[in-house]
């Protein structure tokens, strides 16, 4: 008969390990990364500036813009994860990011001129062109360099919003840094590859949407 002093001691529990601080950093860039995404920004954009424009008519035609923007080109980037084209939907690969570039362009004007045809108000119609010029010099330079299309996004939507609701709206410029930080912490880009794209993303969407509000 085995007696208690002669059972074995029971193990001891395994010790967790504590998620280091670069663990950390890193997951809390991919939430800010994945969160304020350029898809998010546009459908947010589209929305709170129609309403802004013409009430819940112009929050139709902001989904309409949004559909165009936002929508069909997350259904193509989708499309080619699934065929293996790319790794996932932040697009990476600065090649892979060209054909991405060229399908969402075509998306985009194509939006632009049915709202045009249909009537919808120049704030909108200008809205969306903004996002095409904002794109067509980005591929341009993505040809060479993998400029940031997260920074882009995220500082033309804050400046279009602050033009359509006045400065108050300048406190969402906090988020722009924070999207390029995510950005660089990541190492999806560098410090320069932000920076020119964020000033890129204010410039273009900034001119072309006055010109033609």
């Amino acid at each position: 008969m085995t007696t208690d002093s002669h059972r074995p001691a029971p193990a001891a529990p395994a010790e967790v390990a504590e998620p280091s601080d670069a663990t950390r950093t890193a997951t809390f860039a991919r939430r800010v990364t994945d969160g304020l995404e350029p898809k998010n920004w546009i459908i947010a954009l589209t929305l709170l500036v129609g309403w802004r424009v013409d009430g819940p008519a112009g929050v139709g035609w902001g989904a309409f813009g949004a559909f165009f923007a936002a929508v069909l080109p997350v259904l193509f980037i989708r499309y080619g994860i699934r065929r293996g084209r790319w790794a996932d939907r932040h697009v990476g690969v600065r090649r892979q990011r060209l054909v991405v570039m060229v399908f969402i362009i075509t998306s985009v004007l194509t939006g632009t001129l049915l709202m045009r045809l249909l009537g919808a108000p120049s704030q909108m119609t200008a809205l969306i062109a903004a996002m095409v010029a904002t794109l067509v010099v980005l591929m341009a330079i993505t040809v060479v360099w993998k400029v940031s299309v997260h920074a882009a996004v995220s500082a033309g939507s804050v400046l279009m919003l602050a033009l359509v609701y006045g400065p108050w709206l300048w406190a969402a410029a906090l988020l722009v840094p924070l999207v390029g930080w995510s950005r660089v912490a990541l190492r999806d880009h560098t410090t320069a590859q932000v920076l020119a794209g964020t000033a890129l993303g204010a410039l273009v969407a900034g001119v072309t949407f006055t010109l033609l509000s």
